[in-house]
């Protein structure tokens, strides 16, 4: 029983993972190269993301330069960073696009804040799950008479904790980025 305990354990780990993840890509105040890393850009026939086709650096925490590989993707970046959902307009100097991160409204803030919020609900939700499965493949084992009922409750118990555990991990992950979210 274990052994499953340790499966679904891997698996809060991965939606955990995958919500840090999510984060990552929602704009705050500051540049970061992981707000190009959802974007792709077409290129020799394939959608690939900017951070493969360019090298990216975050210049005084405002602004990304991105210098393509490549002088000819530099239109395709650009159209790609356009059609994206970050809400910014890229400069094209020659070989080199600048985006300038522009302060964060009030309003956009708070927006960012419900997403963030919705990501943590859709994870929590995730974890939850995992729990669920996990308990009823002990009930069922319990029926069969596989486990104890006393086994049974203590694996209940085990599970409950690690669910709390990760409950609280993306709980921590959320705070976090709500304060990066408002810090000016």
């Amino acid at each position: 029983m274990n052994s499953h305990i340790e499966g679904t354990k891997k698996k809060m780990e991965k939606t955990l993972k995958k919500f840090k993840e999510e984060l990552s890509h929602i704009r705050t105040s500051r540049a970061s190269v992981s707000l190009l890393e959802g974007i792709k850009v077409d290129c020799y026939g394939t959608k690939m993301p900017i951070t493969q086709v360019a090298t990216v650096t975050v210049v005084e925490g405002k602004m990304l330069v991105i210098q393509p590989w490549d002088v000819n993707l530099v239109k395709e970046i650009e159209r790609a960073i356009q059609k994206s959902d970050l809400g910014v307009n890229p400069s094209v100097e020659g070989k080199v696009i600048r985006i300038v991160l522009p302060p964060l409204t009030e309003e956009r803030r708070k927006e960012l804040i419900k997403v963030a919020g919705k990501l943590a609900e859709e994870a929590r939700i995730a974890i939850r799950n995992l729990r669920r499965e996990l308990l009823d493949k002990f009930k069922s084992a319990k029926k069969e008479g596989e486990i104890s009922e006393d086994e049974y409750k203590q694996l209940e118990k085990k599970v409950q904790k690690l669910t709390d555990e990760y409950i609280k991990k993306i709980e921590e992950a959320l705070k976090e980025k709500e304060k990066e979210i408002l810090a000016v």
